[in-house]
């Protein structure tokens, strides 16, 4: 074959990045969670600007549309000042099985950071407690056995932006 009828692999366009999933549920964030995605969006377009890898360019591009979308859909909710039960924007801390007391803050997806006790209001864990008032016990049904968790203390997470 004629080696006019190859590219090579040099001169073949860099393929598009996957793009991110966007989450079918309500984007509900706190005023922190809001901050963090303009923040991520102003880091995307400084980093465009100056960028001039056509490959990298490619990935902060798919990243921006990502952050655009999840700022376009924002919902933002307010802590409660007085909870009763728990609920999007609540520190919980609760007991599971018996054992020693955990402190979660529950909060919007991107915002997440279980390491830092930061719980995605979706995650399993969160969905099973959301409307549960202190002194109750509800069970984390996803599991198997089903995890028991109890409910020590409701509050309104106190944000530190």
């Amino acid at each position: 074959m004629s080696s006019a009828f190859v590219r090579e692999l040099d001169e073949l366009p860099p393929e598009s990045p996957p793009e991110r999933v966007v989450s079918q549920h309500p984007n509900y964030v706190t005023s922190r969670g809001l901050k963090l995605i303009e923040r991520a969006l102003a880091d995307l377009d400084q980093r465009i600007a100056g960028c001039e890898d056509e490959a990298q360019m490619a990935w902060l591009r798919r990243d921006q549309r990502y952050w655009a979308a999840r700022r376009a859909n924002a919902q933002v909710v307010e802590s409660p000042a007085d909870p009763d039960e728990v609920a999007f924007g609540t520190r919980v801390t609760f007991r599971k099985d018996g054992g020693a007391p955990e402190t979660v803050e529950l909060v919007g997806e991107d915002e997440a950071e279980p390491a830092q006790g930061r719980l995605s209001w979706v995650a399993p864990l969160a969905r099973a407690m959301i409307g549960a008032m202190p002194g109750e016990t509800v069970e984390l049904e996803t599991r198997t056995p089903a995890i028991r968790l109890e409910i020590l203390a409701v509050e309104p997470i106190r944000l530190l932006n």
